[in-house]
């Protein structure tokens, strides 16, 4: 459903999806959601360096990072922020509870659940950064293990009440960002692997938008050298 263009190209396209990213980054994670929708969108490949901080990508996010969006002349940035826009956007596709489902409360719990403590305890911890206990207090997290501990018992059936996913019996676009969180994790071994974990990601990552989503950004990944 991509097409991939320059960046500048599509400048005065507000109306249609544009997204910017690079295919070994947290773009993943967007272009899976993005399959998911399954509305046409253009691709913009930023490469890492000077040009997500300068020129024509400064404005878009000044950050210097990716991924963004644009759509209707609004730019979306943070991840979590895109998939949850996405999936209020485009509602037929069903990655988010109805305004007046209670579900959508445990779907923004654990969507901001996974954008917040959870990627905070996972990159402070492999950054070596521990707090004493006496301060655990002062994190949004804690510590880790409290973090992973209670993210088990979201995502094991055995433990949220038969639920095959998290919240509830549908996948959302909650489960997208969470299995895309665990799954990076357990790939660079900055998680535990955890059976419950395991299971989880291969039920999430077999859906067909998330095989088509590795595709399309492993062939746009550097050929490794040599």
């Amino acid at each position: 459903m991509c097409a991939a263009k320059t960046l500048g190209e599509n400048a005065a396209m507000s109306e249609d999806l544009v997204f910017y990213t690079s295919p070994m980054s947290r773009g993943r994670i967007v272009r899976w959601m993005l399959e998911e929708v399954g509305a046409p969108y253009t691709t913009e490949i930023v490469s890492f360096g000077p040009a997500m901080r300068t020129g024509p990508y400064a404005a878009i996010n000044p950050m210097g990072k990716v991924p963004a969006l644009t759509h209707r002349g609004v730019t979306i940035t943070e991840t979590s922020a895109i998939c949850a826009y996405l999936a209020d956007a485009f509602p037929k596709a069903g990655l988010a509870p109805a305004l007046d489902d209670p579900a959508r409360g445990s779907y923004f719990r654990w969507l901001f659940f996974a954008a917040g403590p959870v990627e905070s305890a996972i990159i402070n911890t492999s950054l070596g950064f521990k707090a004493p206990p006496d301060r655990e207090v002062m994190l949004g997290y804690g510590n880790l293990a409290k973090v992973l501990d209670v993210l088990e018992g979201a995502v094991d059936p055995a433990r949220n009440g038969g639920h095959d996913y998290i919240g509830g019996g549908a996948f959302t676009a909650a489960d997208l960002y969470v299995s895309s969180q665990l799954g990076f994790g357990l790939m660079f071994k900055t998680i535990e692997p955890r059976p419950a974990f395991a299971a989880y990601v291969a039920k999430t990552s077999s859906r067909p938008a998330a095989v088509r989503a590795r595709a399309i950004d492993d062939a746009l990944s550097p050929m490794p050298a040599g």
